[in-house]
């Protein structure tokens, strides 16, 4: 329910709706020669660097004082605020520094409140039903989105003129758009519920020792250590991080450049890339769900291998195949696997990750994804460049994916001992 309700921030307000309201509306008549979106890419891309700063010792601190569910609570709490904040942001470019201020906090919470959700991975599942219970939650992200975006779209935004939706909403200082922002975040706030009555906090388990009381700087010297001692007692886990960095980049790729391949090369028409983008998360989170039983019985490197295999050679094929119905084709089949090749490499970490120390290892995750985060958008653009075509920009997915596959195939998969034994 947390994933189902955490699409309010990623869906709605960072990518699809307020995002846009932010610069097309609220920045279009911004004065000086710097466009709101520019603005808008600096502020994320500067809560970004924070968020890569801070998730490692976030992670570390939240088991080692034993306040993983207070943390998440707290995280999630202050993200909602931020979300009805936004509410406040009127349709006038002098509301443009309000509203980035608190899409920057905003994604710095979220991102942090992540860490000790995706921690607690362990505390709801066992062994043998882990990579289930991670691919069920990574598909109700997708499915909360596309249900909550519907929503937003009839009820507050479909139709043309001074009143919008089927709530004949007025667009004065951009209110029908505000409306959804607290909208979004009252789902956030209900979905987030259930985790927290359901899911008992775990005491400090006194694994890392020193963690617990360490100020700021302290935290980065119990993080080095403990990085030190990985690299020496399991450094498969290093690999992985490495390795999933890359190819989840490469996952980021597909659908932050989908609509735009849609629309330039394949005829795709502006209205129907919404339609292909619920349907796209549709078979994304089928995927993510039905490759969790796989997850368990195979374990999660093959369905991860399995899954970017297979989006590379659809990739391939859209490289050279031109019109709508062939990229409806061949484009859904390649976001079927991104949702499982996702939900397993987050079921990979839980695996691997020591008992104790599941905040600091999905805080890593958080900062090494940050770390290779401009590799998939940067190379998209050169092989467009190269190229001189936007088809290009597919070959510099598919380098990204498969350095990402390559890095993986080097990593030894988490032991099964302990799924053996719990069986």
């Amino acid at each position: 329910m947390w994933d189902w309700g955490s699409a309010a921030f990623n869906a709605v307000i960072l990518t699809f709706v307020f995002s846009v309201y932010l610069t097309d509306a609220v920045g279009d008549d911004l004065p000086g020669s710097i466009s709101a979106t520019s603005y808008f890419s600096w502020a994320i891309g500067l809560a970004g660097v924070v968020i890569a700063v801070l998730a490692p010792i976030s992670g570390q601190r939240f088991d080692a004082r034993g306040r993983r569910k207070r943390s998440l609570a707290l995280l999630t709490g202050l993200t909602i605020a931020t979300m009805a904040g936004l509410y406040f942001v009127k349709d006038d470019y002098r509301y443009l520094w309000l509203g980035l201020v608190l899409l920057t906090a905003g994604s710095i919470l979220f991102e942090l409140a992540s860490i000790p959700c995706n921690a607690m991975l362990r505390q709801v599942s066992t062994p043998t039903n882990i990579g289930r219970v991670s691919g069920f939650g990574w598909s109700m992200g997708y499915f909360g989105g596309i249900v909550l975006l519907l929503l937003c779209y009839v009820g507050f935004i479909a139709g043309d003129g001074d009143t919008r939706g089927l709530l004949g909403l007025t667009t004065d200082d951009g209110l029908n758009i505000r409306l959804v922002a607290l909208l979004a975040a009252v789902w956030f706030a209900v979905s987030a519920i259930p985790v927290l009555l359901s899911v008992p906090e775990l005491p400090a388990t006194g694994v890392d020792s020193g963690a617990a009381k360490a100020g700021l700087v302290e935290s980065y010297r119990v993080l080095f250590r403990d990085l030190r001692q990985l690299w020496v007692t399991d450094r498969r886990s290093v690999w992985f991080l490495g390795a999933s960095a890359l190819f989840r980049d490469g996952l980021n790729g597909v659908f932050t450049f989908g609509a735009i391949l849609a629309v330039s090369v394949y005829g795709i028409s502006a209205a129907d890339v919404l339609l292909f983008g619920i349907a796209a998360n549709v078979v994304a989170g089928v995927g993510a769900v039905t490759a969790g039983r796989i997850d368990d019985r195979v374990g999660p490197k093959a369905v991860i291998v399995f899954s970017l295999a297979s989006m590379i050679a659809a990739g391939i094929v859209l490289l050279f195949v031109s019109g709508p119905t062939l990229f409806w084709v061949f484009g859904l089949i390649l976001c079927l696997f991104v949702g499982p090749a996702q939900s397993s490499s987050r079921s990979y970490l839980a695996r691997l990750a020591p008992p104790g120390r599941e905040g600091q290892f999905f805080g890593l995750y958080a900062t090494t994804g940050r770390a290779v985060s401009f590799l998939a958008p940067t190379l998209f653009g050169l092989f467009v460049w190269m190229f001189d075509a936007d088809r290009a920009g597919i070959g510099g997915l598919l380098v990204v994916l498969s350095i990402g596959l390559a890095a993986l195939l080097a990593v030894r998969p988490p032991d099964k001992a302990a799924t053996e034994k719990a069986r």
